[in-house]
């Protein structure tokens, strides 16, 4: 799915193109993605941007605290949180969420139909995740 998602294209080590037999929070956090927060054995918060002004990138790596203040035009910024929750039953509950937040009009409008081209293959890599997860937690392998 991760070949689908990035058009079959190669490249560089990402969460798309993960180097094998590593964990993916791992590759995760060592190319795209920040940890803006952690409850550690409870819940990561996770963070990336999505669309980058022009020129942004090579002038600025973001930050944590970028996530709660970053106002400039041009920005969509993603955080993606796994959160695990005791159902009171002797088992776990683990979800996730995304939430994007754009800084003007022009970045939603662009985010939007980005989101609209890959939003079903992304659904599909996320429940994969959420499965890894699962087997992983009991024992078995992914």
């Amino acid at each position: 799915m991760t070949w689908i998602r990035r058009g079959g294209r190669g490249g560089p080590e990402s969460i798309l193109n993960p180097t094998k037999n590593e964990p993916l929070l791992d590759v995760a956090t060592r190319t795209a993605f920040l940890v803006l927060a952690e409850n550690s054995g409870r819940e990561i918060v996770l963070g990336t941007a999505v669309m980058l002004p022009p020129g942004f990138r090579a002038t600025k790596r973001l930050v944590p605290e970028d996530f709660r203040t970053i106002q400039q035009s041009g920005f969509a910024i993603a955080m993606m949180n796994f959160l695990i929750e005791d159902d009171g039953q002797g088992a776990c509950v683990i979800s996730t969420e995304t939430r994007v937040r754009a800084t003007d009009s022009s970045a939603k409008r662009r985010f939007a139909a980005y989101w609209r081209m890959i939003y079903p293959v992304s659904a599909v890599i996320r429940r994969m995740w959420l499965r890894a997860i699962r087997k992983r937690a009991e024992g078995s392998s992914p």
